[in-house]
């Protein structure tokens, strides 16, 4: 099959995996941008901008590969820390992202949510999250998700925070409290748990993302940058999922 993305150059995809034997779910922490950018001498800032051109890809080899969820990591609660002209470049991208992928997201039946805390966003960015996401809340395709100022710590406290107020207005009896109840309160709360996690750029870390829903994910950390990241390496990454055993802490009879 012709890979997307790759202006008319046929590359051989992985074949698909067997049903429920691939991941239903990944997640990615899109690194490298920067110094991607870096090595071609160009501004941070332009390696975001082709960052952003990998995410249809990859959601567009989704369906073939059997993964009906991704949740990409865009913007972390950390990351307000890079430079004032970083981070206000990277939110003109979310917002000309957002206004420039809408009509398309939808006509292929892509279903997107919003993660991490709104609060410190700007009303403008808000504003556009909240209406694509009120556009696509009928697709029944793939199930994009995207991360942005989230940061897993966070995500936790308020949950638990949330979690308290009903204790403490009677709705919840807390003795009811467990491993079950608390993903209720989450931001991912309608979605199921990463099966797998990929990181780009050749770290190693898993930088505050999804701690509570990764408990038992499987990892991949890879050297390719982000904006380098294509679809037959993505399908490649997802099929070797579909080889490894999965014990969840039992063995094999």
């Amino acid at each position: 099959m012709r890979v997307p993305g790759t202006k008319g150059v046929d590359r051989v995809m992985p074949k698909p995996i067997r049903e429920g034997n691939g991941p239903r779910h990944v997640a990615i922490i899109m690194d490298g941008n920067g110094r991607w950018a870096q090595r071609r001498g160009r501004p941070r800032l332009f390696g975001h901008h082709a960052g952003a051109k990998r995410v249809r890809e990859i959601v567009e080899a989704c369906p073939d590969l059997g993964v009906r969820y991704v949740t990409i990591f865009a913007f972390s609660t950390e990351n307000w820390r890079r430079t004032q002209s970083e981070v206000a470049g990277l939110m003109s991208l979310f917002r000309r992202y957002i206004t420039k992928e809408a009509r398309a997201l939808f006509e292929e039946n892509v279903r997107v949510r919003f993660i991490g805390d709104r609060v410190r966003l700007d009303k403008k960015l808000v504003s556009l999250m909240d209406e694509l996401e009120f556009m696509t809340s009928g697709c029944t395709g793939v199930n994009l998700t995207i991360a942005i100022n989230y940061g897993g710590r966070d995500e936790v406290a308020r949950a638990t925070r949330r979690l308290a107020q009903d204790v403490a207005a009677g709705k919840l009896d807390p003795d009811a409290v467990n491993e079950e109840t608390l993903p209720k309160y989450l931001d991912t709360c309608v979605l199921p748990d990463p099966d797998l996690v990929i990181r780009t750029s050749g770290e190693a870390r898993i930088s505050n993302f999804l701690l509570w829903q990764s408990a038992y994910a499987e990892y991949e950390f890879i050297d390719t940058l982000w904006p380098d990241f294509c679809a037959e390496e993505f399908g490649r990454l997802v099929t070797a999922y579909g080889n490894r055993e999965r014990r969840y802490g039992g063995v094999k009879a």
